[in-house]
């Protein structure tokens, strides 16, 4: 990257551009410019493979730079992060959200992390481990030797349980089903949410996706309000996040208000839900088709637990089922790309770009970069040794984002992940079913396009 410091470059429309990158402005993606709209994985390979780490196109009269290279990452979250603000795609999931940690900009997302914090000290999440253990240990028990299950399906159900436990006290009661609904029903509509032009001033409309819409929103705000109508006049520590929510104070010692909580309770509810259900069922396929790095998990598994169900203190203990679990999210990223649009003008190696441009960058993309990970679609656990994490750039792996908007569940993330992992890996070993076709869908998380049916097999170890 540095060598292209040195090249003239070529100015054009307030960006700057060395002469190899010029011709691309404005991009026009092939005959079909809608194509790849749809699949915008498709489009990031297409821009990697002709532009390389930067490329700039226009879409619906947006710019947008794509960037490819982990060390533009770091300038845009840590480096230059006060010159970006958040991108239309997350300012349209307000409508959704409200001004939760996912959607707003600063000074109010700092003031947001604060008071939200606490619910994710490592002392308070540590108390989950056992309702993660607990939830994973009853879906292996249900499962029988030769049976047949949709992974994806399977992982939602126990990422729903655990949120439930976690989240809201409670097992999944119809309140808890119909977040659920109501949130996959909205998450349905994404590409329409990102997509049309102006939406704010349709939502008014009778037109049938925003008519789904508004009424799934309008459901969900129903349920959600009336649960934290009915804490509020109990106000009992549960133990819970939505305990935890309901008393904070902010800087001048005010509770947060209903719309505060409910705004946070949906954006912790579809992070913590989808994400971790997604990597679990993204690991259990990796698995089967790397027979070799699942034996060794189980050996790790078998020699460390000898049978009984972990707890807490045993996550240090298990390094090898940590590397899977990350080299799972490696090659398929539940958050598999991220966006800001800048604030001001911006520089950025040799290029420039005026304010108001929208960049995204792909941990998709950059997570399979062979300058980064020989042979990247290799599944190999060992690339995430201490050793081997060190030299490589800080952001060539970053599936829970960076700098001062790292995801604040991060923690919970990964000991949900690995406690569940191992609860249920100990006892089974699933098997793709043959003749599938395996694909990803892009929407806020990266679901498996079909469903994938494996085989569940016992383990004698």
């Amino acid at each position: 990257m540095s060598s292209t410091a040195t090249l003239p470059v070529i100015e054009r429309g307030g960006y700057r551009f060395p002469p190899g990158l010029a011709h691309n402005l404005p991009f026009y993606i092939g005959r079909k410019p809608w194509a790849r709209i749809g699949r915008p994985i498709l489009l990031f390979e297409h821009l990697a493979k002709i532009y390389g780490v930067a490329a700039h196109y226009r879409m619906m009269g947006t710019n947008i730079v794509f960037l490819n290279h982990p060390d533009f990452v770091q300038e845009v979250l840590v480096t230059q992060y006060s010159s970006f603000i958040r991108e239309r795609t997350l300012r349209r999931m307000k409508i959704l959200l409200g001004e939760g940690l996912l959607t707003s900009n600063e000074p109010r997302h700092m003031q947001q992390r604060r008071i939200v914090a606490p619910a994710f000290h490592r002392q308070r999440i540590a108390a989950y481990a056992d309702e993660i253990v607990c939830s994973a240990a009853a879906m292996a028990e249900g499962w029988e030797p030769g049976g047949i299950v949709d992974i994806g399906a399977s992982m939602m159900q126990l990422s729903l349980t655990i949120v439930a436990r976690t989240l809201f006290a409670s097992e999944v009661t119809d309140d808890v089903r119909a977040i659920n609904d109501e949130t996959n029903a909205i998450m349905g509509l994404y590409n329409l949410l990102v997509l049309l032009p102006k939406l704010e001033s349709y939502l008014d409309w009778p037109l049938p996706g925003i008519t789904r819409f508004r009424k799934a929103r309008a459901h969900l705000d129903s349920v959600v309000y009336r649960i934290i109508g009915e804490r509020r006049a109990n106000p009992v520590d549960r133990q819970d996040l939505l305990s935890m929510l309901l008393l904070s104070r902010d800087e001048d010692g005010n509770v947060l208000s209903d719309e505060q909580v409910r705004d946070e309770v949906l954006t912790i509810f579809l992070a913590g839900y989808e994400t971790t259900a997604n990597a679990l069922t993204w690991t259990w396929y990796l698995l089967s088709q790397n027979p070799d790095a699942r034996e060794q998990m189980h050996a790790e598994l078998d020699h460390v637990l000898g049978g009984r169900l972990p707890t807490l203190a045993d996550y240090p203990n298990l390094p090898y089922t940590q590397q899977v679990f990350a080299e799972s999210m490696r090659l398929y990223p539940p958050a598999w790309a991220m966006g800001r649009q800048a604030a001001v003008d911006v520089e950025l190696g040799p290029y420039r770009f005026p304010a108001g441009t929208h960049v995204f960058f792909s941990q998709w993309m950059i997570q399979r970069n062979p300058e980064f990970y020989p042979d990247p679609l290799r599944f190999d656990p060992a690339r995430h040794t201490e050793a081997a994490k060190a030299g490589r750039p800080k952001f060539a792996y970053f599936p829970f984002g960076g700098g001062a908007r790292q995801c604040i569940g991060e923690s919970f993330a990964w000991m949900e992940g690995i406690l569940s992992l191992a609860t249920m890996a100990q006892r089974w070993r699933l098997d793709v079913l043959p003749g599938q076709k395996i694909d990803v869908q892009e929407k806020i998380t990266l679901r498996p396009r079909y469903p994938i049916m494996m085989r569940i097999n016992a383990r004698n170890p």
